[in-house]
């Protein structure tokens, strides 16, 4: 069985181009390869040596057997097939990788993995640092494939599209459920109301059995008290319902000082690039007080620029970029600010340095909040996971007090009950927020605005992201598309109240069937109501 698997990091070497990093997985037929081209020219110049001659001629005939073996001469045509099949075009096989973005990288990496012919894939968060045109690309790709798969992603939209069933793992414990993303919230809920009831049923008959020895301890109804007391014991030690366990909802808010006044941000007629590459010509842009913007465009076309230019972090070549006058507070959060964190710090002292007016009590009230136990704030950030990083940097972002939110990708590392808590803050916000994503999920909960970046301009689409998909035609029909692939896989979710009469009798009959499987586990007190 080939297993192949598909890091975070796409393993691709820079200084190759895009067919010898595809020729790169055959390995063995390369050497072969070469060997027999050393061999055969050896041969040439070994016509007086009849000794060596026949040696090199059991070696060619060897390695001539081994290629077949390999299917030698199939392997450029498997590259070649297999390039436009990943978007390339023909002329792109001589390309350096390092000249292409890091989507297109993230392709060159799925190619070689799926020339291997592998039996099972496994994939760890392939979204990551990916354009939503990469993103929605890889969706179609893979669900093109024949091979089973196996993903971590914390990418909601991706999960719904792909997967048809999700493994959840908490607490040392793992439990399946079938279906997608949106299945698996809805079948949790009622997994979780189910046991909950089981389990509030059986504390109950638990403790009328005990109020039921207690009466039953003295005289003549002694033995009867000792039988019920031997079933509790069994109950105890094989049958006992476990109480569902919910991780505590984290709430967080984002510190606001006073109120902006309307105008927030006016861009104008805005010039920008590096060297020859121009970003913008032209632009503009007005951004007024309570907005919620999302900027999206592929990888390359100016959005980080732009939030940086924002931020005064880089200068315009021509244009205006000012922020408003009144009471505009803006605070910035960098795509890499966890990797930007002082390592050498505690986590503790990472907040602290750069909170204001906070209390030391309530620093560690929010690190709390965010999951950083109280053995975990004297720990230095060297030591913390990728996850951790994310949400340590976003503890020292948010003491910020402000009226304006920069955010960066700002999604990217966290896990999935993380960004819900950071959706629900952003809804929560009074004051502006632009925001560059790539998480259609988010962006489809927190926006009211989407300006997208296209032929050095900024388009701008006054409503939320259904909105854009209705005005921008070719994402219309790519959505279009996915949810149809979505509707042909799996029945649409729906909301309890929107039910047909058939759903709600089938999702009944699944929390009875859960019920009585608990319920079997307590049969050793199936007689206690005999006694009430």
């Amino acid at each position: 069985m080939k297993i192949a698997f598909l890091s975070q990091e796409f393993e691709v070497c820079q200084d190759r181009t895009v067919k010898e990093e595809l020729l790169s997985v055959f390995k063995e037929e390369t050497e072969v390869a070469d060997r027999l081209e050393k061999v055969q020219k050896a041969l040439e110049s070994s016509v007086e040596d009849l000794s060596l001659m026949a040696r090199l001629l059991d070696e060619l005939d060897l390695l001539q057997r081994r290629s077949q073996d390999l299917d030698l001469d199939q392997v450029d045509v498997k590259i070649s097939k297999l390039m436009p099949e990943l978007g390339f075009a023909p002329e792109d096989s001589d390309r350096l990788v390092a000249s292409f973005s890091s989507g297109w990288q993230m392709r060159m990496s799925l190619g070689k993995i799926l020339l291997q012919d592998p039996d099972l894939l496994l994939l760890d968060e392939p979204t990551n640092h990916l354009d939503l045109d990469a993103i929605e690309w890889l969706e179609g790709y893979l669900y093109k494939q024949d091979v089973p798969m196996v993903i971590i992603s914390h990418d909601r939209a991706f999960l719904d599209q792909l997967c048809t069933k999700m493994v959840e793992t908490d607490m040392g414990v793992s439990r399946t459920f079938m279906g997608n993303y949106s299945e698996y919230v809805l079948a949790k809920a009622a997994w979780v109301e189910t046991h909950y009831v089981a389990w509030e049923k059986q504390q109950k008959e638990i403790e009328h059995t005990r109020d039921l020895i207690n009466r039953l301890g003295a005289g003549v109804n002694a033995g009867r008290a000792s039988s019920e007391e031997k079933k509790l014991e069994k109950l105890k030690e094989e049958g006992q319902v476990e109480k569902p366990f919910q991780r505590k909802q984290l709430k967080i808010r984002f510190p606001e000082r006073g109120r902006s006044g309307r105008t927030v941000l006016t861009i104008k007629n805005l010039n920008f690039g590096y060297g020859d590459k121009v970003l913008f010509k032209k632009a503009n842009l007005l951004v007024e007080r309570g907005e919620k913007i999302a900027i999206i465009g592929p990888n390359g076309c100016g959005k980080s620029s732009l939030l940086k230019l924002i931020m005064g972090l880089e200068k315009s070549q021509g244009g205006d970029v000012l922020l408003g006058e009144h009471n505009v507070l803006p605070n910035y959060f960098e795509q890499n600010q966890a990797e930007a964190l002082d390592l050498e710090k505690t986590v503790l002292e990472t907040v602290e340095e750069a909170a204001e007016d906070w209390r030391i009590d309530d620093i560690k009230g929010l690190l709390g909040r965010c999951n950083f136990k109280s053995n975990m704030l004297d720990r230095k950030v060297s030591i913390l996971s990728g996850g951790e990083k994310a949400r340590l940097a976003f503890c020292k972002f948010m003491v910020k007090p402000s009226t304006l939110l920069v955010l960066d990708e700002p999604t990217n590392y966290l896990d999935i009950p993380s960004k819900e808590m950071l959706e629900e803050a952003i809804s929560e916000y009074q004051g502006t927020v632009i925001t560059i994503s790539h998480d259609r999920y988010f962006i489809r909960q927190i926006i009211n605005r989407v300006v997208e970046v296209k032929d050095e301009t900024l388009q701008d689409y006054a409503g939320d992201y259904n909105y854009y998909l209705e005005k921008n035609l070719e994402a219309r029909d790519r959505e279009l598309e996915r949810e149809a692939q979505l509707e042909e896989r799996a029945p649409k979710v729906k909301a309890k109240s929107k039910m047909s009469k058939e759903m709600k009798a089938a999702r009944k009959k699944q929390k009875m069937l859960a019920f009585q499987q608990a319920k079997a586990k307590s049969r050793g007190l199936k007689n206690a109501k005999r006694w009430k």
